[in-house]
């Protein structure tokens, strides 16, 4: 399996969208661009997700492509046959992984505990997404679980927004993070894109 911690190498925030349609995601992804932000996370939350998600890749956009809500290992062949450049799943199971190593999809898979970061080690696994985060006292977690897994890395997702994003970046086990503040969904819908890009500007600015 390709390497998730060489994806999200100089990544530092991966805005998570519900896409509205392919054309209004093309746009989304200019401004975040625009906005200074290198990656977007795609959910599979509607049924224009899949077009959205080819739409961007066939768009040559400079932006890394990642999928979200991967809960099977039939969805994971559907993204990795489009090419995407990673896949996020809310959990892990062993089907999910095994399906993201047979195809090469650099796999992001969802954790709460020391028992299912284990099982994602022994598959190889060095990187997870810590979700929901915030649900979870996700700060307190990471600080503890730094003890026991010293090497693993993390992209804590889920309740992260502007005042607390410094607090998640600077753990020294967090590789990135994952949120939905800089691309709210009334300014998604109407096409704010300016507001968009600005709202991104805003939150690199902050975490650097």
């Amino acid at each position: 399996m390709t390497s998730i911690e060489s994806t999200l190498d100089g990544i530092k925030v991966i805005p998570v969208i519900t896409p509205v349609s392919a054309q209004n995601t093309v746009e989304l992804a200019k401004a975040l661009i625009a906005g200074g932000v290198n990656a977007i996370e795609i959910t599979l939350r509607t049924e224009s997700a899949i077009d959205s998600i080819i739409a961007v890749k066939e768009s040559g956009l400079a932006i890394k492509l990642g999928v979200g809500t991967i809960t099977s290992s039939e969805l994971v062949q559907t993204v990795s046959d489009i090419g995407i450049d990673f896949g996020v799943s809310p959990g892990l199971t062993p089907a999910v992984l095994a399906a993201a190593k047979k195809t090469n999809l650099p796999l992001l898979p969802g954790v709460t505990s020391p028992s299912e970061i284990m099982l994602g080690m022994e598959h190889g696994l060095h990187a997870f997404k810590l979700f929901p985060a915030a649900a979870v006292n996700g700060i307190n977690l990471l600080k503890s679980l730094h003890g026991p897994f010293p090497d693993i890395k993390f992209c804590p997702t889920g309740g992260i927004n502007l005042s607390n994003s410094l607090e998640y970046i600077n753990l020294p086990n967090v590789i990135c993070i994952g949120g939905s503040w800089m691309v709210p969904s009334d300014l998604l819908k109407s096409g704010q894109w300016q507001q968009i890009t600005q709202l991104c500007k805003d939150a690199i600015d902050h975490l650097n």
